[in-house]
């Protein structure tokens, strides 16, 4: 006894040859370097001009321990002019600085 086979009608399903296309391009621009992000963010100058303008007390602690108080009145890419009350003014070299931070106000 023979059966018959019945074969459906099925649809070769192929993409286009723009898609084909599109996804070789997205694998070869994933393969692509990464583009560096810029040298400067310009985040150390805005903190700078926001502390100048609101003429903020500042402590610097310095790489060797001293701290040193103030409000800065500008400042360039070695250093900041430091004004204090009751002390004279500083030049100091930026590399020198351990970190700063807002001086605790006394209000």
């Amino acid at each position: 006894m023979e059966r018959a086979v019945e074969s459906g009608n099925r649809k070769l399903i192929r993409p286009s040859l723009n898609e084909v296309k599109d996804q070789m391009n997205r694998r070869n621009n994933s393969h692509q370097k990464k583009v560096a992000p810029p040298d400067q963010t310009n985040a150390e100058n805005f903190y700078y001009m926001k502390q100048m303008q609101a003429k903020t007390p500042m402590v610097f602690v310095m790489k060797d321990g001293e701290t040193l108080e103030g409000v800065i009145e500008w400042y360039d890419k070695t250093c900041l002019k430091v004004n204090r009350d009751g002390h004279p003014n500083l030049l100091i070299f930026k590399p020198n600085i351990k970190y700063m931070y807002k001086a605790e106000s006394s209000d």
